[in-house]
């Protein structure tokens, strides 16, 4: 089977899995909301619902990819994984601001909170729910390499850490102090805001084509020590959803055959799939070196 398509189905039993637990703990919570008027239980409800939501941008994505190239589309539809990571973003980021107004307009008009026994249980639930979603993303993310699917996971697990501060406003609640929860739902959005910043860089990076400079390094060594290989030029290691590509130039000796050259050059390929994460192309141009050729590495 394909890695990628296997990859695909693997994320899409994450996303499905998880989104089942977190729908049903943002149900729970939500009528725990009703029932004591907790505006930090408010927060944490709306980030729950937005963490579940997200799945379907990813789970059309993930769908986008299995697709083969196209005479258009020649790379295929990896980028579509990408662009569902802009739409967990604004989805992270909707909810922030929202859970934000809605503390500060409570904190202007404070309401006192009910049933504090109930918020208790909830904000428990609330972290179970989230960190079992968290865990299940994170790590079918990083196994199957989908940038997306980690910036998710690490939403869940924030919003399973901020589920337990709700406990604080149960604690200020219960001596009196109503300002309290609303104190804990304002800082439930800037925590969200944290996370944003964190996934971002994940997202944008491949986006914008980021490389990890030590995998850039290593590949560049890999390709030096290559038996023909004088010199490595112009290696560029990009991203596409779930794939990564490589291009370069391997400098061979002048008085090399045509079929040595590609006999280097694919030997150089073949040894950089063997070495680099989740590589499913790598251009290699073989360049005959020329008296003004002065060795370099990447």
């Amino acid at each position: 089977m394909d890695e990628r398509l296997a990859g695909s189905r693997i994320g899409m039993r994450a996303l499905w899995g998880s989104f089942a637990v977190l729908l049903v703990t943002a149900l729970v919570q939500a009528g725990v909301v009703w029932l004591t008027g907790s505006v930090a239980l408010l927060s944490d409800t709306l980030h729950n619902l937005a963490d579940a939501g997200t799945a379907i941008p990813l789970a059309v994505a993930f769908r986008l990819g299995r697709r083969p190239p196209t005479r258009r589309f020649t790379y295929g539809y990896g980028r579509a994984e990408d662009l569902a990571g802009l739409v967990v973003l604004a989805v992270i980021a909707a909810s922030a601001v929202l859970a934000l107004v809605e503390s500060v307009s409570r904190l202007v008009d404070p309401v006192p909170v009910r049933h504090l026994t109930a918020l208790a249980v909830a904000a428990v639930i609330g972290f179970g729910g989230n960190e079992i979603a968290a865990h299940w993303r994170i790590r079918t993310g990083r196994r199957i390499g989908s940038a997306a699917l980690i910036a998710d996971g690490m939403h869940a697990r924030v919003d399973g850490l901020t589920s337990l501060s709700v406990l604080l406003a149960v604690g200020g609640a219960a001596v009196g102090w109503h300002w309290v929860d609303p104190v804990v739902g304002i800082a439930v959005a800037l925590a969200i805001g944290f996370v944003l910043v964190g996934a971002a860089r994940g997202v944008l990076g491949r986006l914008l084509d980021a490389a990890d400079p030590g995998l850039v390094r290593q590949a560049s060594e890999l390709a030096a020590t290559t038996p023909g290989v004088l010199d490595v030029e112009d290696l560029r290691l990009r991203w596409a959803g779930r794939g990564q590509f490589a291009e370069l130039t391997v400098v061979v000796d002048r008085e090399s055959t045509l079929v040595r050259a590609h006999d280097i050059a694919h030997d150089v390929e073949h040894r950089l799939k063997h070495a680099l994460p989740r590589l499913v192309r790598a251009n290699v141009h073989p360049h005959p070196e020329d008296e003004t050729h002065h060795r370099h590495s990447v």
